[in-house]
């Protein structure tokens, strides 16, 4: 009898640890197109920290990313939308994370533009190119919200 108590003591306590520790999962939606494999690539990498995206396939991505204020300079093959904001392209996780945590109020969310080699998704071996993350208001005014080498 003290063996099951003790057991399903520890068994209780070792329960309220493992989701004391657990970081709630971060949901949101993910527009592509239905042929991209790096988009495919990069929602994993978001799932591997955290996040669990719905992915809503669509032929043409323009009127979407219009609709949530990405500037076509900024356009990338891929635009989530997470807790109201927009994130465009191959935004690492943690730079997302940090965004999201800050809760800014004047900006729209995050861009990468184009489809830099070595970000989230368009990993391809050892070649990395530089680019910054950068954050846009709903006037098209953007900063620099990170930098990657």
């Amino acid at each position: 009898m003290i063996i099951k108590r003790t057991l399903l003591a520890c068994a209780l306590f070792i329960s309220a640890t493992a989701s004391a520790t657990t970081a709630p999962i971060i949901k949101g939606t993910n527009y592509l197109s239905p042929y991209c494999g790096c988009c495919k690539e990069w929602i994993t990498h978001m799932k591997d920290n955290g996040f669990e995206l719905e992915s809503v396939y669509q032929e043409n991505l323009t009127p979407t990313k219009i609709k949530l204020g990405v500037l076509p300079e900024y356009a990338s093959c891929h635009t989530a939308q997470i807790e109201g904001y927009t994130f465009e392209g191959h935004i690492p996780a943690a730079d997302i994370k940090r965004f999201l945590a800050s809760k800014p109020t004047r900006i729209k969310g995050l861009a990468v533009g184009g489809m830099p080699m070595g970000s989230p998704g368009m990993e391809y071996g050892d070649k990395k190119d530089s680019y910054n993350v950068v954050a846009f208001d709903d006037k098209g005014r953007t900063m620099v919200w990170a930098s990657h080498n």
